[in-house]
């Protein structure tokens, strides 16, 4: 059973939400605060659910962060705010999906089954071996020989997928409708930002810039 951790100040909501995922079996714990929630940040969950504006000093972002920081997770950021710079601020730290208030419950529901799906797939093969990197798909670990490399969940999605079609070649549209889904609305330049920050953490994952096109792995 996939555990979620939905966070929201408004309590009425955060039932809501947690009636309508249980009932899709998935295991709900809610927190109405980005205090209580950041002392579970290190808890074994398979996706967060995250307000933006949150009482207190913490907000979603800042909870996004540590996450990021403490192991990789699928996030999707709520919000009442339509505002394209937070929906590319979140989506540049490294959220999943965005969702604006007021939502439907049925909405919310297919877009949380579609993350679980894309990030939680499986495969027949669980190692995959590249260059000096150990790529562990259940665990969802990168390793360089001993060492683990702390991935976001949108640089281990891509890497997969990248895997998965060596020596293909894809748009900058492809890669931005695989990662990050159909329903993304915001600029391309979010797929540079992954492949440099992929770059950076994982110097011989060998990714091609193919000039006025997209990226191929070689």
């Amino acid at each position: 059973m996939y555990t979620i951790y939905v966070v929201d100040d408004e309590k009425d909501l955060l039932n809501i939400i947690k009636k309508y995922l249980e009932q899709e079996g998935y295991n709900v714990f809610t927190f109405s605060d980005g205090e209580s929630a950041m002392n579970a940040i290190s808890d074994n969950v398979h996706l967060w659910l995250l307000d933006i504006m949150l009482g207190g000093d913490i907000s979603g972002y800042d909870l996004l962060k540590k996450i990021n920081k403490t192991h990789e997770v699928p996030a999707v950021f709520m919000s009442a705010r339509d505002q394209e710079f937070d929906r590319i601020m979140g989506l540049e730290l490294g959220s999943d999906d965005y969702i604006t208030k007021p939502f439907s419950m049925r909405e919310l529901v297919l877009r949380v089954n579609n993350i679980i799906k894309r990030v939680y797939k499986q495969n027949g093969e669980s190692i995959i071996r590249y260059a000096d990197y150990m790529i562990d798909i259940k665990k969802r670990l990168v390793r360089k020989n001993d060492d683990i490399i702390p991935m976001t969940s949108k640089e281990l999605s891509m890497i997969l997928f990248l895997l998965d079609n060596k020596n293909f070649s894809f748009t900058r549209d492809k890669l931005l409708s695989h990662v990050w889904g159909d329903d993304y609305f915001g600029s391309d330049r979010v797929v540079d930002d992954l492949i440099k920050r992929i770059r950076k953490k994982m110097p011989g994952f060998d990714i091609e810039t193919i000039y006025g096109y997209g990226y191929r792995l070689r």
